[in-house]
């Protein structure tokens, strides 16, 4: 038995929850991935996985020893790809978590691009706006917005999302137009409010204009913890938002959201990729990260910072 091939079958198993489904990636027979985990598990004396006729599915110990293969396998690959002479495409799993307007809106549209650079990585991506422990979960990467709170993690800014105020035209003709952002906290004005994954509330914004500089919080009668979630209830009038320009420039366009106080400014939300602190970042990570960079100074470039690959701890 090979060992390198029976744990990165059991792996693949594991993540397909088939035999048929990782023999195909694998680009072995069924019967080959079968006999490389039964071997695998002769040679351990453990059941690594339950098999019925419709799924399989990995017991106690074959999760507990999952992990360690993948990080085993993740070291194998970044063994190979390390050397500056080896003509080796980055190749494996690669676990990212992004927010879900960013997904939908702007890295979905030019994945194809990234795949038929690197058709040999598999992106496994979630697509949400909690906070993620990369450590625990395992996840290679998070991109997200704000500034980052734990000082553990590497991180590299990518961007600075400049930022807004936006309503339906059916919530001001129902509420009227605010000229002041004092006004939205008034008690006939209403904002969506966000909750940030990290206080689990809404947070105040800041505006500033030539003579003031102030920090406007507003009521809600709805707040929502996603950001599709969040988008879709501005443009069904819950409320005024506050957005950035990515997510609201469509809408602007087809005259569903009006702009709000445009001779104020609020501060750009910095965007980051934030990664373990390991001391090798593998191939397969530092060419996502470097095509995050690229895409997003298409969209939303940085726009001050000291160095354009600061780490932060």
């Amino acid at each position: 038995m090979d060992r390198f091939d029976a744990m990165q079958a059991f792996a693949r198993v594991v993540e397909a929850g088939s035999f048929t489904k990782a023999a195909q990636t694998l680009h072995m027979s069924k019967t080959t991935v079968t006999q490389l985990v039964q071997q695998l598990e002769a040679r351990l004396r453990v059941k690594l996985l339950n098999r019925t006729t419709r799924k399989v599915n990995v017991t106690a110990d074959g999760a507990v020893f999952y992990e360690r293969v993948i990080k085993l396998l993740a070291d194998i690959d970044d063994a190979e790809t390390s050397l500056p002479g080896a003509a080796v495409l980055p190749k494996g799993r690669l676990r990212v978590d992004v927010p879900s307007p960013l997904a939908r809106l702007i890295l979905m549209p030019v994945l194809p691009d990234f795949h038929a650079r690197y058709p040999d990585i598999q992106i496994d991506m979630g697509v949400s706006d909690r906070i993620v422990d990369i450590i625990d979960e395992n996840v290679d990467c998070v991109v997200r917005g704000g500034e980052l709170l734990d000082q553990s993690l590497m991180a590299r800014r990518v961007a600075d999302l400049k930022l807004g105020v936006f309503a339906a035209p059916q919530y001001l003709a129902r509420a009227g137009t605010p000229t002041h952002p004092r006004e939205l906290e008034d008690s006939h004005h209403r904002v969506v409010g966000f909750l940030w994954a990290r206080t689990g509330k809404p947070l105040p914004y800041a505006l500033h204009n030539a003579s003031e500089r102030l920090q406007i919080r507003g009521q809600h009668v709805l707040a929502v913890d996603d950001g599709n979630a969040y988008l879709a209830a501005g443009l069904a009038g819950m409320g005024v938002l506050w957005l950035p320009t990515y997510m609201s420039k469509a809408h602007e366009a087809s005259g569903e959201l009006l702009p709000l106080f445009e001779d104020w400014q609020l501060d750009p939300m910095p965007l980051y990729v934030a990664y373990p602190p390991n001391r090798h970042v593998s191939l397969k990570l530092r060419v996502f990260i470097d095509w995050i960079v690229e895409v997003m100074a298409q969209h939303a470039s940085v726009m001050a910072r000291p160095d354009s690959a600061t780490a932060t701890r």
